[in-house]
């Protein structure tokens, strides 16, 4: 489906270099992705090292594209939005339209656009710079089934994608899995400093924190049973899974985690409802 379209990233940071790497590596021809970042040094990065178009500004070459991918940060996002606009398709269906802005909401996304709604509201996560990565996927309600493949397409050259229903529930993707990572960074950081704390060295903390979280992972991945099976399958009780557990809920860190990640989605929200102001 991809190696018959082409691209334009508006952006050419890590988020949209991970993209055009995994579409790339799936067929899709450099010489059809066309790039516009203003940085002579990510210009040069992206011709030497993906062989694709790149400029400083839209053209209408670029605003031809038939996928157009949005990957500038959300305070940018109008300005870019309007640079855009005059090289879109006055005419006609347009391009299908993704954005990878945090906080950008679909309504938004359709005003600052000339009022076009082939647009998909995308949230990956940081691990699509190895291939790993989580994007959730959101649309208007009347997006066609076609354009709605393209745009998982796109999210699974960097890893599995997940469609959720509108904005809302984008903002709970964006807690869950768009700032997931840090949440393991946090965790691996902390059995770093326990590992040191307990004679292990940094090195032997790390290997040993980064591949329990690797493991458990893709077992809860394979694994049709709850995680909690799977915890409690590891916790003896008076073991030494117990005593950790038991220290954990006793200083409350599951509930801390929960508001946490709840505190993320009202960010997200809020960060939507501020960009989007007139």
């Amino acid at each position: 489906m991809l190696d018959t379209l082409t691209f334009g990233f508006l952006g050419g940071g890590n988020m949209a270099t991970a993209l055009i790497s995994g579409l790339i590596a799936r067929g899709v021809p450099a010489g059809s992705v066309r790039v516009v970042d203003p940085f002579p040094d990510a210009q040069q990065r992206l011709v030497r090292d993906l062989r694709v178009h790149v400029a400083s500004a839209p053209d209408a070459a670029f605003g031809g594209s038939d996928v157009l991918v949005l990957a500038v940060k959300p305070q940018h996002f109008r300005e870019a939005a309007a640079s855009l606009l005059p090289h879109l398709p006055a005419t006609g269906a347009g391009n299908l339209i993704i954005s990878v802005a945090a906080g950008i909401r679909l309504q938004d996304m359709e005003r600052w656009l000339g009022g076009r709604t082939r647009l998909v509201r995308a949230m990956p996560n940081t691990p699509a710079l190895s291939g790993m990565g989580m994007t959730g996927l959101a649309a208007p309600a009347g997006l066609s089934q076609h354009d709605r493949a393209i745009a998982s397409a796109v999210a699974e050259a960097v890893g599995k994608s997940a469609w959720v229903d509108g904005d809302e529930q984008i903002d709970a993707v964006t807690a869950i899995s768009g700032s997931g990572p840090a949440y393991v960074f946090y965790f691996i950081e902390a059995m770093e400093r326990a590992a040191t704390e307990l004679g292990l060295t940094t090195q032997q903390g790390r290997e040993l924190a980064v591949q329990t979280f690797l493991g458990a992972a893709t077992l809860a991945g394979q694994s049709t049973e709850p995680v909690a099976t799977l915890r409690e399958r590891v916790t003896s009780k008076g073991g030494t899974t117990y005593a950790a557990l038991t220290a954990m809920e006793s200083a409350g860190i599951g509930d801390a985690f929960v508001r946490a990640m709840q505190a993320a989605a009202a960010r997200g929200k809020e960060m939507g409802e501020e960009f989007g102001k007139d």
